[in-house]
């Protein structure tokens, strides 16, 4: 049972490697079967130069997660190295995010012509909302660490929840000295 997390984690990452490169085959075969057979008298060079300029980035993102989630085995079965997680969160996650996306443009726009291609358009919108949210939560972070009061938070913020009902009630004042 040795190495059994790297087995179970070069599994999971072949799997993933092998649906990312069907979906890309049936996805593009689609798009091209389609284009040239039932929409042919609306498909030009601007179709395909679209189809080609736009898929780059997911064929990039293919290629990326074909390089580092590849998991490599010795002679006798043994796995040398299982590569990089696939599921793992921030960055690979905005990736599948980018590689999803573009799928549904490309599917889009075999069915509904040039004019889906507009909805790509969406992936440098969706990355600027995701570094403007990323950057605020650290700033908010870093704000907290340097001592300065958050958006939300009173002078009230350092007295206890007991000391402010006594306050409330008239009772006993806490004095600080």
């Amino acid at each position: 049972m040795a190495q059994k997390a790297a087995k179970q984690q070069a599994a999971r990452n072949t799997a993933i490697l092998k649906r990312i490169h069907l979906i890309s085959l049936a996805l593009n075969a689609f798009f091209l079967l389609l284009r040239s057979l039932l929409f042919r008298s609306s498909s030009t060079r601007v179709t395909y130069t679209l189809w080609i300029a736009l898929s780059v980035p997911a064929f990039a993102i293919e290629f990326w997660f074909e390089k580092i989630g590849r998991p490599t085995g010795g002679a006798n079965g043994e796995v040398k190295n299982s590569g990089q997680d696939l599921e793992a969160k921030g960055l690979t996650e905005y990736m599948f995010d980018v590689l999803y996306w573009s799928w549904g443009t490309t599917f889009l726009a075999s069915v509904f012509g040039n004019r889906a291609w507009w909805m790509w358009a969406a992936i440098p919108l969706y990355s600027v909302w995701l570094a403007y949210s990323t950057f605020g939560s650290v700033r908010q972070g870093m704000a907290g660490l340097s001592g300065q009061k958050a958006e939300g938070e009173t002078s009230d913020g350092a007295t206890s929840n007991r000391q402010r009902k006594l306050e409330k009630r008239g009772g006993q004042k806490v004095q600080y000295r």
